[in-house]
């Protein structure tokens, strides 16, 4: 099934950054990305803590694989950069995704024991102003490419969703609109059930 992925942004987030991934999970967010990367990592370890126990195991560390350890987390998310410089922080967890934006970096990642990779930036938005997105055929050009699960990233909300779904995509990243609406377990809920009104 068409996975939600939510990737947080805590400076964009209105209120309580836990309390509102714990309302996304409620309302069927199927993993949340903590990807507060410019943090020092002894901030986002704390942060991690919190997030934790508001999300549970649908939350996956980002960025940094020391966190995983201290805090027995197996779910890492990575630059492919960041894989590459260190392969082996593929043993010491159970569940690593990794960023790619092309589908030559989709083939590396799956070849260096990725579970699944992001892909993007699919469509304009202002975490990349100024630069068009890459579009639904590159998509589905990254998918094609590799066995593991792609997760579209990058502009996407309501009005793209089911459109991404059809790109045989596992799922989609969505972030601003994740941490702006006023409710978050409502708003996921309306977005699953018009991916099922659509499928």
């Amino acid at each position: 099934m068409f996975e939600l992925v939510c990737v947080t942004h805590r400076r964009l987030c209105t209120g309580h950054l836990p309390q509102r991934v714990a309302a996304l999970c409620r309302g069927g967010v199927g993993r949340v990305i903590l990807r507060e990367k410019d943090l020092p990592e002894s901030d986002y370890e704390t942060l991690a803590r919190q997030v934790l126990a508001a999300g549970g195991d649908r939350v996956v560390l980002h960025h940094f694989p020391q966190v995983c350890t201290r805090l027995a987390v197996p779910r890492l998310h990575l630059s492919l950069g960041r894989l590459e410089e260190d392969p082996a922080v593929r043993e010491r967890v159970a569940l690593l995704g990794v960023s790619v934006h092309a589908p030559r970096e989709a083939v590396r990642a799956q070849e260096l024991g990725a579970d699944y990779v992001t892909a993007g930036h699919v469509f304009a938005t202002a975490c990349k102003e100024g630069l068009p997105g890459r579009g639904l055929d590159w998509l589905e050009q990254v998918v094609r490419a590799v066995s593991i699960p792609v997760y579209a990233i990058g502009g996407i909300g309501a009005d793209n969703l089911a459109a991404v779904a059809q790109t045989g995509a596992a799922g989609a990243c969505l972030m601003s609109g994740l941490m702006t609406c006023p409710d978050p377990e409502k708003t996921v809920g309306m977005l699953i059930k018009g991916l099922r009104a659509q499928a």
